[in-house]
């Protein structure tokens, strides 16, 4: 899939492109797998054109496509016990599915969890309108249907070498919740086991009885 992009030539490219790149205004096409790098501040503007969501990998675009209603239902029911408990507790801020959080530059690799916590410690005296600069301190991934076994550990490899302390995989297909940490340890929590927030979210504590058993998901 290809998208027209119109960036301003003030834009500081990581490629020149040619010389007709200092025109008043240049139409360009970003794909997926390019040869032409994209910076994170350019997917921003294309973001904020373009209804499709995206992700950054060294420079190139991946179109994300919108998940399904019952991915959003399991980010947004842990996301919100998370956004309870660190609230309370002034551990720090968590962030929504579709944030975008800067792991590499030169070229540029801008990622967004399901869901994103970042410690009151590391967090900048105010947030704006780009990206998160660093990996969050806890990342959570909700698998779809469709996401490849190999892309899913692709990404929570990505997410630890960038600094990320846990990585919780949510697994609706099979009721099971793997957790990763830096350190290469992981283990796999069932149906009726409790997530624990370790030191990254210390005292959290959540049922996953209440992730799949309220009755909404059978």
């Amino acid at each position: 899939m290809i998208t027209p992009v119109l960036i301003e030539p003030e834009v500081r490219r990581s490629v020149p492109l040619s010389a007709q790149e200092f025109l008043p205004v240049l139409e360009l096409e970003i794909e997926p797998e390019t040869e032409r790098l994209v910076t994170a501040d350019e997917l921003l503007a294309l973001s904020a054109r373009d209804e499709d969501r995206y992700e950054l990998i060294q420079g190139g675009v991946r179109i994300m496509p919108p998940a399904g209603a019952e991915h959003g239902y399991f980010a947004m029911n842990l996301g919100a016990s998370l956004y309870l408990f660190a609230s309370e507790n002034q551990l720090g801020v968590v962030f929504a599915a579709e944030t975008g959080f800067v792991l590499e530059r030169n070229p540029d690799t801008v990622r967004a969890p399901d869901t994103g916590f970042v410690r009151k410690a590391r967090l900048p005296r105010s947030l704006t309108g780009k990206y998160f600069p660093g990996a969050p301190d806890l990342a959570v991934e909700i698998v779809s249907p469709n996401d490849r076994a190999d892309a899913v550990q692709d990404k929570v490899q990505g997410w630890l070498s960038h600094g990320t302390q846990l990585v919780w995989v949510v697994e609706p297909k099979s009721r099971t919740v793997t957790i990763y940490r830096p350190d290469g340890t992981a283990n796999v929590l069932q149906a009726d086991d409790t997530l624990d927030g370790e030191d990254v979210l210390p005292g959290f504590r959540f049922p996953l009885q209440r992730l799949w058993g309220d009755g909404l998901m059978g």
